[in-house]
């Protein structure tokens, strides 16, 4: 898939970013756009090869995908290896980058990606997609419940707090989702245990959204992401079907 690193204009700075376009061998009806677009939030190892790889392979099934740097703020940093990260202090390491953003500033930042997206001529105006993965799976719950008129479909995969006892948690904030979603969880995660997951659905419940919640038998946190440790290929496969049947359904019509 073709793949753009382009620059946008965020509320804090400049904000690093890779655009993602279907190929010739795409799924779309027009190999020109324009193309239905969904915004990807990485995990907490940042913007590298990994997320752009996963960005087309959304980009495969139709879309346009932008995959911002959460971590703009920072500056420039040398890209993140997970199975180094791993193997020292991951507190060290990226505590630091993680200090610097979180879900409000990430749902803050959405508005310059739709504004970015808007202006994109290959870009399909009107509604669009998001997606995260680990850290990323809060910041795309967040950026739906503050851009309920855009966001029409939001999947989490592998997400981490997302119903805690933070003023920032997700949770807090899905009565005002109008997004269809997607909660896809691990077997085998300490960030989103299953008192947490009971704790999310419940909101999500309340609220009335239209929500499915999957558990990914004998997957761990980070299942989804092809550079981690414990990336899991056959519940990837699962994973990346499950979200391109979402987005086909809220957004192709």
């Amino acid at each position: 898939m073709p793949a753009e690193r382009i620059v946008l204009n965020a509320p804090d700075g400049e904000c690093p970013a890779y655009v993602v376009t279907p190929g010739p061998k795409s799924a779309s009806d027009s190999r020109d756009g324009p193309w239905p677009a969904v915004m990807l939030y990485g995990d907490a190892g940042g913007l590298r090869p990994a997320m752009v790889d996963m960005a087309e392979t959304v980009a495969a099934a139709g879309y346009l995908v932008l995959v911002p740097d959460v971590y703009y703020r920072v500056g420039p940093y040398t890209p993140l290896v997970p199975k180094e990260v791993f193997a020292g202090d991951v507190g060290a390491i990226l505590g630091p980058l993680m200090s610097t953003t979180g879900n409000d500033k990430a749902a803050s930042d959405t508005a310059a990606f739709l504004a970015w997206l808007d202006a994109r001529p290959d870009a399909r105006k009107g509604k669009v997609g998001a997606v995260g993965f680990c850290m990323g799976g809060g910041m795309a719950l967040s950026a739906a419940a503050a851009w309920p008129d855009r966001i029409a479909a939001v999947a989490s995969f592998h997400g981490g707090n997302l119903a805690s006892d933070d003023a920032s948690s997700p949770h807090w904030r899905v009565g005002a989702i109008q997004a269809e979603v997607y909660i896809a969880s691990a077997e085998h995660d300490g960030m989103y245990p299953p008192a947490m997951a009971a704790r999310l659905e419940a909101a999500l419940d309340q609220a009335g959204v239209n929500y499915v919640a999957e558990e990914y038998a004998g997957a761990a946190h980070g299942w989804m992401v092809p550079d981690f440790p414990v990336h899991d290929a056959a519940s990837a496969r699962r994973g990346w079907q499950a979200l391109v049947a979402l987005f086909d359904r809220t957004l192709k019509q």
